[in-house]
């Protein structure tokens, strides 16, 4: 029984270690007027969700788009500051999604984005040890716990940058008042 108990904490705890090994935002700039182009190659039955979200540039919208190896599109957003698709394969091959900035003529964007997969494992539902079946239940919660915070921190970034440009703006209107205020009694005492 403890040798289970030493196998089990030894698996957890390795499973545990390459969690963030495999689980990675990515954090990329499209310039206006392009577009940024990402591949994964899926078997039939694996699952896909791609989950991003735009931090910086204009309007803080982007297109995506998520195409079959034969280039049907499975999914497509417009103009979206945040969205998530996912897709199961039915198809064995490379499996395309796309941030589109052709609508922007001036701005780039930057966008945070996360690839989370499943593959896919042939056999019976119930031959999965109950342990598994917790492990995978566990490693999905904390795929979600971290694309919600990972969604925090751009949110937070840009709320912080708006409050940084508001403050500068404020800043600089007492400045102006002040100078007017000052001109205005030095025009008294001239006349």
């Amino acid at each position: 029984m403890s040798r289970l108990y030493t196998s089990f904490y030894l698996f957890l705890s390795l499973f545990l270690f390459l969690i963030p090994c495999l689980i990675s935002a990515h954090l990329i700039e499209v310039p206006a007027g392009k577009k940024e182009c990402f591949f994964e190659d899926l078997h039939v039955h694996d699952k896909m969700t791609v989950t991003y979200q735009v931090g910086g540039g204009g309007h803080l919208d982007i297109d995506f788009w998520l195409a079959d190896p034969e280039g049907h599109v499975l999914s497509k957003q417009i103009r979206e500051s945040t969205g998530s698709a996912s897709v199961t394969a039915q198809k064995d091959g490379r499996h395309e999604y796309c941030f589109s900035n052709q609508m922007s003529a001036i701005a780039d964007k930057m966008v945070s984005f996360n690839v989370h997969g499943v593959i896919y494992v042939s056999g019976d539902a119930d031959v999965v040890a109950p342990v598994e079946r917790e492990i995978r239940s566990l490693a999905n919660g904390l795929a979600s716990v971290k694309d919600e915070q990972e969604y925090m921190v751009v949110r937070e970034r840009t709320h912080r940058n708006t409050a940084e440009s508001t403050n500068s703006r404020v800043k600089w209107w007492s400045v102006l008042q002040a100078l007017v205020v000052f001109a205005v009694v030095g025009g008294k005492f001239i006349i």
